[in-house]
């Protein structure tokens, strides 16, 4: 969920953009460059191939690298408890949840692996924790679904490292990328709660494995000068962005073809890609390829999940062996919201239209969407309905403060008389008698995205994804 989907936008102006970032000279001057159709084409491969990488690296230097980035949560290898939820203020991940405070971790695991330790949490109170790499796979997880409610001990380690699972230590974890995300999500039940969510955030620990065995550190890592990024330099300097990533992710099997590819254009580990360097008609193939390539990602969002009353609903992340080589359902899955679940622990239905197709727009008119009696998502643990922005993806300012409506609370929302429960999904308040019920949208297109988070498996149930025998029920012009 990257900062504001510009990143997605002006691909082909990007091809005549005079980059900003350093690069070493004579980038491409010893590459024999491939003929037009070739470039375009493998530009057009990179671009899907690179996107959540490009992102990924975005997101984590504003997160734990640019103390300056208005972003910033801590330095690698700490964890930053964030004691609320996320509001229309937070714009560096896109489509982000308002309904777990988060806790976030980047980890660097160059040196050593790392030990993740969580406490005892109670078994009504979900949480998870999450293990994302550089490459967007999401290669584990710690929580309610997992492993349980019971403390324990975790090892994380990097794509290099080999060793046995040392004494005390549940279970181990491996990146494919030296850099790694860790997304904790603790449930807040109202905003009463808070100060229990704390007490369990207190109990999330990071320590490195020498320290957590009581023996001496090893060397440390290299230091490492990233360069600077943001959504708009990620635009103007993508390949170059991937390039420097790539030396932080050796290549997977399903990897080897891709990665030949983008090094006939000097992009990959160990190479020197410098896009200002390039002639123009390299740069302008490079900018086609790139707009070829994010249309089919649009393409895919819009086309490649299940059409169910005017929701999509689909199964976009996984791991490695999940997406098996498939960079374009992989790319999806990042514009469509990074960091997102497997859908075992949540599925994501999604929202921009009606069942017709017509887009949702609140400056246009009201909207309602009606569970059924008995019929509210099918759940292990809570299901919410947030508004976004159509346009940004974030979070939207409105004057009750109000992002999102879940399950919790349910027991403060007014019913109908059948015993069904209405939202009432529009710009101005619905008046004081239905304002309980409301979820502001903003004064134009409306994004809204269900979360069903660990679904049951057992009828009814959304899973599998689009085909399971429980069905969000369709938006209605009010």
């Amino acid at each position: 969920m990257l900062t504001k989907r510009e990143l997605l936008r002006s691909a082909a102006f990007a091809a005549m953009t005079v980059t900003t970032m350093p690069a070493p000279a004579g980038a491409q001057a010893k590459a024999e460059w491939p003929d037009i159709r070739e470039a375009k084409a493998i530009a057009e491969e990179g671009f899907i191939y690179g996107l959540p990488i490009v992102m990924n690296y975005v997101v984590m230097y504003e997160y734990s690298v640019d103390k300056n980035s208005g972003q910033y949560k801590a330095p690698f290898n700490q964890i930053n408890n964030e004691a609320r939820v996320f509001t229309y203020k937070d714009t560096a991940v896109i489509t982000p949840n308002s309904d777990t405070p988060y806790s976030i971790l980047w980890l660097d695991l160059r040196a050593e692996p790392i030990v993740l330790s969580v406490p005892a949490v109670e078994k009504n109170r979900y949480f998870s924790v999450m293990l994302c790499d550089g490459n967007t796979f999401n290669y584990g997880y710690i929580g309610s679904r997992a492993t349980g409610s019971d403390p324990g001990d975790y090892l994380v380690v990097g794509p290099d490292w080999q060793g046995a699972t040392p004494p005390g230590i549940k279970k181990v974890f491996q990146s494919s990328t030296q850099f790694s995300a860790v997304a904790y999500r603790t449930q807040l039940f109202d905003a009463n709660d808070m100060p229990h969510v704390e007490k369990v955030q207190a109990g999330y620990k990071s320590q490195p494995l020498s320290t957590y065995l009581k023996q001496p550190s090893p060397p440390a890592a290299p230091a490492i000068d990233f360069p600077k990024a943001n959504a708009e330099l990620a635009k103007k300097n993508f390949f170059e962005y991937l390039d420097f990533a790539l030396q932080f992710a050796p290549a997977g099997p399903e990897e080897k073809e891709i990665r030949a590819k983008l090094a006939r254009i000097g992009v990959g580990a160990g190479k020197t890609f410098s896009f200002k360097d390039l002639p123009l008609t390299h740069k302008i193939e490079v900018g086609l390829g790139m707009k070829d390539g994010e249309e089919k990602v649009e393409k895919y969002l819009a086309s490649g999940q299940k059409d169910v009353n005017g929701w999509k609903i689909g199964s976009l992340f996984g791991d490695r062996q999940f997406y098996s080589g498939d960079w374009l359902k992989r790319a999806a899955a990042a514009k469509g919201g990074i960091y997102g679940n497997d859908a075992v622990e949540a599925v994501y239905p999604m929202a921009k239209t009606l069942a017709n197709g017509e887009i949702l727009d609140g400056s246009k008119h009201e909207y309602t969407l009606t569970f059924p009696a008995g019929q509210s998502p099918p759940v292990n643990a809570f299901w919410s309905v947030t508004m976004y922005d159509g346009k940004s993806q974030l979070l939207i300012e409105n004057p009750i403060d109000r992002y999102l409506i879940n399950s919790p609370m349910l027991p403060a929302m007014k019913t109908n008389p059948d015993g069904s429960l209405t939202l009432y999904i529009q710009n101005k308040s619905p008046g004081a008698d239905k304002e309980a019920n409301w979820l502001p949208a903003p004064n134009g297109p409306i994004y809204l995205v269900m979360r069903l988070y660990w679904p049951k498996a057992e009828a009814p149930s959304i899973l599998p994804p689009g085909t399971g025998s429980w069905q969000p029920p369709s938006i209605k012009k009010a």
